[in-house]
């Protein structure tokens, strides 16, 4: 019973930045939001949502730049959603990582 328990968490949590990210992109008017639920995709993805330059994917890749890069891709996914910037900063803050994107995603 544990197991299923654990499969089912698991799965939700899975689920759960695709669909932040889809929801995101649909009301910031992107052209692919589907992109969301394909790995690497959902990366360029995340780049157009929040209007920086497909490069950046590229400093997702290297050691210790990666957390600037992350961070700096949601300070501008937070900026397009109408958020201060400071909210995209919180997504490097240990469990709160995992409120944030549904703070941009299903806040007005």
């Amino acid at each position: 019973m544990g197991d299923i328990l654990n499969l089912i968490v698991v799965l939700a949590l899975f689920a759960y930045g695709p669909l932040c990210l889809h929801v995101i992109a649909t009301k910031t008017g992107a052209d692919n939001p589907w992109f969301a639920w394909i790995p690497i995709l959902n990366l360029f993805l995340l780049c157009e949502v929040a209007g920086m330059s497909y490069w950046w994917i590229l400093g997702l890749f290297i050691p210790v730049f990666n957390i600037l890069a992350f961070t700096l891709l949601w300070v501008g996914l937070a900026e397009q959603r109408g958020k201060p910037f400071w909210v995209g900063i919180l997504i490097i803050v240990p469990f709160v990582n995992l409120i944030v994107p549904g703070y941009l995603a299903f806040s007005d």
